[in-house]
């Protein structure tokens, strides 16, 4: 972000939205190095959205769920049964679409999403409410 922020410094303002995880707003075993650099990317967003706030420029972060990516796979092929477990902690009961993650970056970026800053927004089919 260091070279983002200074470069919509440079245009007045602008957005910046981070790619983050639901394994940034909870523990997920066998996962430990991951949880912890998503709950990074979580606190540095929320950090710096204030800091920059004030500067026009708004900063957020959206968190996946279990999305259908070339990630899923790799974690199904070193955990046996993972994608089955993550469905199953989704209150959808189904794993994610790549663009369904990216129609929220989307209206993070357009001006629908004017007074957004600092939110890390779960796209999860309700992983993180159950």
């Amino acid at each position: 972000m260091k070279y983002e922020i200074a470069r919509r410094l440079q245009n007045g303002g602008g957005v910046i939205v981070n790619t983050s995880s639901v394994a940034g707003a909870k523990g997920m075993a066998r996962l430990s190095t991951y949880v912890a650099s998503k709950h990074s990317v979580n606190g540095l967003t929320k950090a710096l959205a204030l800091e920059y706030a004030e500067l026009g420029i708004r900063i957020n972060a959206v968190l996946p769920g279990p999305i259908e990516t070339p990630m899923m796979d790799r974690v199904s092929s070193v955990i046996p049964g993972a994608q089955q477990m993550f469905i199953a902690a989704t209150a959808m009961k189904r794993t994610g679409k790549p663009e369904e993650i990216a129609h929220t970056v989307v209206w993070l970026l357009s001006d629908e999403a004017n007074y957004v800053t600092a939110a890390v927004i779960p796209v999860d089919g309700g992983m993180l409410a159950l």
